[in-house]
C-alpha cells in the first residue's frame, strides 16, 4: 500500500477508537501495534478494506491491554462495545486529534511531536531523525505528552489558532532526516484547510506553498545560503506559486484578514516579481503595516524595517529599526544590511560579524561571516563603497 495512504489511515483509526471509549494514549498505542501487524501481513494478504482492518486489529489490541489492567466489570463493558466485523463508518474525527495534539497544556515541542506521530502518522524514529535527536529521547517526549493529555475529552470546539501555530512551527523546523517536515506540514495543513474551511488555515497553506516554492533556489551547489534578492528565480516552483496564489485569493475574498493571509500576501508579491529589482516594495510595506496591526509582532516590525529600507531608502529603514529593541533576534543582521546600503561599510562589517556570532543556524552564520569578510576585504583594499 502507498505509504501516504497508510499514514492517512492512522489518525482516522485513532479517532475511531477514541470515539468508542479508549483514551488517546491507549488508542494511539493500539493503532501503532496494529500498524506493525499490517506491515507484516498486508504485503502477502492485502485487506479489501484497509481502514476496517486497521480499526478491528487496533481495537482488539486495545481490549487485550484493557483486560490486563482493568477489573472484570470494566472488561465486560468494553468487550460489549466491540462491533461486528465489517466496514467502518466514514465519520472522520481527525480534526479532534488536531485539537488534542495542540492542547494548551503541552509545550510547543511536545505538541509538534505528538501531531507528527498521531495526525501525521510518522514513526518515533522518523520524528527523531527529523529533529536530530536520539529515538529514545523522542520516545520519552511523546510518552510525556500522551500522559499529559490522558483522559482529556474534547467537548467544546478546539482553538484553530493553536493548531495553526503548531503546524507553522512544524513547517519552520526545516528539512533534516528522511522525512521532509516542510512537505509534511503542507500535507497536514492542506487537510486541515479542507476540513475546517477556515480562512486562516487557507492563509497558512498559501504561505507554506509560496515559501516552499523558493526552496530549490535557497542554497547554491555548495550548500551555502542564497539570500532572496540573489536567488535564481528560474528555479522557483511555478506550480506551487500558482497554487499558493489561488488559495490566498480565495481566502482574502472572505474578507476576514488574519496574520497568515497577510504573510502570504507578502510572499506572493515576492513571487510575482520577475526580478528582485521589480519587487513592489511599496505594497509590501503596506502589507507589513497590516501584519503589525494584526499581531504587533516585533519580528513583523523588524521585517517591515527591511521593506521600508527597500521602498524609501536606507535612512528610512534605519529610522524604523531604531524603534525596536536591539536584543531582538536578527536585529544586527538587518542593521548591517541597512548600514551597508547607507554607505557605512565599516559599521556594517562589524554588525555582520556580531550577527554571525548570534546566528541560530550554521548556514546563516556562514552567510553573515562571508558578508563581514567581503566588506572587510573591500575596506582593506580601500574600495569606496557606493552611496
Amino acid at each position: 500500500m502507498d505509504d501516504a495512504v497508510l499514514r492517512g489511515l492512522i489518525p482516522e483509526a485513532i479517532a475511531v477508537l477514541c470515539r468508542r471509549g479508549a483514551d488517546f494514549p491507549a488508542a494511539e498505542d493500539a493503532v501503532q501495534e496494529a500498524l506493525v501487524e499490517a506491515l507484516r501481513v498486508w504485503p502477502d494478504d492485502p485487506p479489501r478494506d484497509p481502514k476496517a482492518w486497521l480499526v478491528t486489529v487496533a481495537w482488539r489490541k486495545f481490549l487485550d491491554a484493557a483486560r490486563a489492567e482493568t477489573s472484570r466489570r470494566t472488561r465486560e463493558e468494553l468487550v460489549d462495545r466491540e462491533p461486528a466485523p465489517g466496514p467502518v463508518p466514514s465519520t472522520d474525527d481527525t480534526l479532534q486529534l488536531y485539537f488534542l495534539c495542540a492542547h494548551p497544556s503541552l509545550s510547543a515541542g511536545s505538541a509538534i511531536a505528538l501531531t507528527l506521530r498521531a495526525v501525521g502518522g510518522l514513526t518515533t524514529r522518523q520524528i527523531a531523525d527529523a529533529y536530530l535527536v536520539p529515538e529514545a529521547t523522542m520516545a520519552q517526549r511523546i510518552s510525556r505528552a500522551k500522559r499529559t493529555i490522558a483522559g482529556v475529552r474534547l467537548t467544546e470546539p478546539g482553538d484553530v489558532a493553536t493548531v495553526l501555530r503548531v503546524l507553522y512551527l512544524v513547517f519552520n523546523e526545516g528539512y533534516s532526516g528522511d522525512v521532509d517536515l516542510a512537505d509534511e506540514a503542507i500535507r497536514l495543513t492542506r487537510q486541515l484547510a479542507a476540513m475546517t474551511r477556515h480562512e486562516e488555515a487557507a492563509g497558512l497553506l498559501a504561505l507554506m506553498l509560496l515559501h516552499d516554492a523558493r526552496r530549490p533556489a535557497r542554497t547554491d551547489a555548495e550548500g551555502r545560503l542564497v539570500p532572496l534578492e540573489a536567488q535564481d528565480r528560474s528555479r522557483w516552483d511555478t506550480r506551487r506559486i500558482a497554487e499558493g496564489v489561488a488559495v490566498l485569493q480565495a481566502a482574502l475574498a472572505r474578507d476576514r484578514l488574519g496574520e497568515y493571509q497577510a504573510q502570504a500576501a507578502i510572499a506572493a508579491l515576492h513571487a510575482d516579481a520577475p526580478t528582485a529589482d521589480e519587487t513592489d516594495w511599496v505594497q509590501i510595506v503596506e502589507w507589513y503595516d497590516e501584519l503589525v496591526h494584526l499581531t504587533d509582532s516585533p519580528v513583523a516590525r523588524l521585517n517591515r524595517a527591511v521593506a521600508v529600507g527597500q521602498a524609501d531608502g536606507a535612512r528610512a529603514g534605519l529610522a524604523a529599526l531604531a524603534e525596536l529593541d536591539p536584543a531582538l533576534p536578527r536585529y544586527d543582521a538587518v542593521a548591517a544590511w541597512l548600514h551597508e546600503r547607507d554607505g557605512d561599510p565599516a559599521r556594517a562589517a562589524r554588525l555582520y560579524a556580531e550577527a554571525a556570532r548570534a546566528a541560530p543556524t550554521i548556514p546563516e552564520r556562514d552567510h553573515l561571516t562571508r558578508q563581514a569578510a567581503r566588506l572587510n576585504a573591500q575596506l582593506g583594499r580601500g574600495v569606496r563603497h557606493p552611496l
